[in-house]
């Protein structure tokens, strides 16, 4: 089985409005369930706000507790799956990279840090006092989506956009902004990372990423220390790990071929390689998911 990757364009049939998708929540569960039953990942990003309902969110392999409150994002590519205790409900918007950064031209969706990294946490707990004043501002955005009105879209991404402010407010109210916003670090951090999506699986050493950004390897890795607390070999083998468990779960492949994907020399190597990083080998890491 490979996991399938859904497009906008299959959970709804608006003409007019295609690389934007706004709903109630409940709604959204129950009008595609045949669709996000099982784990899948998206080509676009992807906000959803709990009102109330319990229940775990697995997101790349990680496991993140639902509760009302909770906000989850995510980027085109990550692996998710819900698995509900009880009811959900709150509200949810998806949309292209283009629908937001062809009318925002001064700044990009890595401009928010939910967006500017995978390393960063893709759950934000709303404090009380908020929740109200946000769920009003996803409410009028899922209306707007069901309207006719003049100018809908710019009204629409108006809203994403002020809902994306607030929760950059929220999501950094007790961060260093001075470190973790510096424009030249986070830039070069989210070149980076693409970099890494484009050529981890035959490039696995700091210096081709170093060269390919014209830094030194020293002030790559300061770069990375200073913003996410790790090392340019950590990123690199982070993504290794991860492309190797999607493979291993989601994917009809025996291990052999996973370490020939990503391009390690022998089985062996890969083996030694993946339970040094994880503390499991990788036959045991596919049993106990499965």
């Amino acid at each position: 089985m490979r996991i399938p990757v859904l497009n906008i364009r299959q959970f709804h049939q608006e003409k007019h409005l295609n690389e934007v998708y706004v709903n109630d929540l409940s709604q959204h569960l129950e009008l595609n369930r045949d669709l996000i039953d099982k784990p899948h990942s998206h080509d676009f990003y992807l906000c959803v706000l709990f009102l109330a309902g319990y229940g775990v969110h697995e997101i790349d392999f990680k496991t993140y507790p639902i509760s009302p409150g909770s906000i989850f994002f995510l980027k085109p590519g990550q692996t998710h799956f819900w698995n509900f205790e009880t009811r959900p409900e709150g509200f949810i918007f998806f949309h292209s990279q283009s629908f937001y950064e062809l009318y925002f031209l001064g700044h990009g969706l890595s401009f928010f840090p939910f967006y500017c990294s995978l390393q960063n946490p893709p759950l934000l707990k709303a404090p009380p006092e908020i929740i109200n004043s946000l769920a009003k501002k996803f409410e009028e955005t899922a209306l707007e989506f069901t309207g006719n009105g003049m100018l809908r879209e710019m009204k629409i991404l108006n809203l994403i956009n002020g809902i994306y402010i607030e929760l950059t407010r929220c999501y950094t109210s007790h961060t260093d902004l001075d470190k973790s916003f510096s424009p030249g670090y986070s830039a070069l951090l989210t070149r980076l990372e693409a970099l890494i999506e484009k050529h981890f699986r035959e490039e696995k050493l700091p210096q081709f990423y170093a060269n390919r950004l014209n830094i030194t390897t020293k002030h790559l890795n300061r770069v990375v220390k200073t913003t996410i607390n790790k090392t340019t070999s950590e990123l690199i083998s982070e993504r290794v790990v991860l492309e190797a468990k999607r493979m291993m779960v989601h994917s009809p492949v025996d291990l052999s071929e996973v370490a020939y994907a990503l391009e390690f020399s022998d089985y062996a190597y890969f083996s030694k390689f993946f339970k040094a990083k994880t503390g499991s080998t990788p036959s045991a890491f596919q049993r106990l998911y499965r």
